[in-house]
């Protein structure tokens, strides 16, 4: 159970992360970078929702 949190913590600060920074950079390369960050961070998100729901029930 504390792995589906700390998962979906870490998986919603990722996506945050990317795109915020995608959003606020100009340079191709470095949006290309944090799209990948942030697709990373909602399948992390969407697992740990996942592992946290059959957890439970």
């Amino acid at each position: 159970m504390i792995t589906g949190i700390l998962g979906i913590i870490i998986g919603v600060l990722m996506l945050g992360a990317g795109i915020y920074y995608l959003i606020n950079d100009k340079e191709e390369n470095s949006k290309k970078i944090y799209g990948i960050i942030s697709v990373i961070g909602a399948a992390v998100a969407a697992v740990s929702v996942f592992v946290l729901i059959s957890n439970i029930g």
